[in-house]
């Protein structure tokens, strides 16, 4: 049985595909730069590989059928490289985007989404079977707060359109019924949780979580640069962060595809951060 390769492997996504696909007896290769240290569940075979050089990713391509694809890039420079790598052994490529992009804009709200956008059209002009995930805000993303909240209780940060923030493992969740099920070619699914939820929403709830006060504190972009710089982020992530911030317009789409898809419907934030309360306290 041809196997899938999955990218992003050792990511809060990537880790709950591999989980989930080794849980339905399907095949699954893992890309990993440092196999070694990569930590996946027994049962995977983790390939080494880098997406940033195309040339190692002939091992990991030859034998598999499907790819799920995550580009972790803030630019598509290399992406044409690595797809027709693809594209001389996979048959599909399952690529996870951003419910932010605009069909058939011209430009995209922000540098993300446009990010996103580009890489739909090159997966689409690739000759590969392809389907498109265009996620919501990803609750994993919160991980990012522990430590404010950990030390004072308030996360002082640049604030954001509401989005229906979705549990990973219910990206995961699509994610797998789009590599294995047929019917999924051509599809663009939009993935939401079912609550739009406000960064201080998000913050509260986990305060609720952890049985402590918590809150959020809008600080001016500026203020957010300086410090994403001085924490030691690269200048490239920083505006583009900051852009998706200042430019990003506010969304009230739920959809109901993620249960239509697995048949149970997506998990609350609030279940997200209490499965995850010990990383806050």
């Amino acid at each position: 049985m041809s196997e899938i390769l999955v990218t992003g492997a050792t990511g809060n996504v990537g880790r709950h595909i591999v989980s989930q696909l080794l849980a339905t007896g399907t095949a699954v290769r893992a890309l990993a730069r440092d196999p070694e240290s990569a930590g996946l569940p027994t049962g995977a075979e983790v390939v080494g590989g880098d997406l940033s050089r195309p040339d190692t990713l002939e091992g990991a391509l030859t034998g598999s059928d499907t790819v799920f694809l995550i580009w972790p890039f803030l630019t598509t420079e290399g992406a044409p490289a690595v797809l027709e790598a693809m594209a001389r052994h996979v048959r599909r490529v399952v690529y996870l985007s951003s419910s932010g992009v605009t069909e058939d804009a011209e430009r995209q709200t922000d540098p993300i989404n446009q990010l996103h956008a580009d890489m739909e059209r090159l997966i689409e002009k690739s000759g590969l079977e392809w389907t498109v995930l265009r996620s919501d805000t990803i609750a994993s993303n919160a991980r990012g707060w522990a430590e404010q909240i950990r030390t004072t209780r308030i996360v002082r940060g640049p604030d954001i359109a509401a989005t229906a923030v979705i549990h990973e493992q219910d990206v995961a969740a699509v994610a797998v019924h789009a590599l294995t099920d047929d019917g999924h070619t051509g599809a663009q699914h939009v993935l939401t949780g079912p609550q739009v939820l406000s960064r201080a929403q998000q913050v509260r709830t986990i305060g609720e979580a952890i049985g402590r006060p918590t809150r959020f504190e809008k600080v001016p972009l500026e203020v957010a640069r300086a410090q994403m710089l001085a924490d030691g982020r690269p200048l490239a992530l920083v505006e583009a962060l900051l852009g998706s911030a200042a430019t990003r317009p506010e969304s009230n789409v739920i959809t109901t595809t993620v249960e239509e898809i697995t048949g149970t419907p997506a998990r609350t934030f609030r279940s997200w951060a209490d499965e995850h309360a010990d990383v806050f306290r």
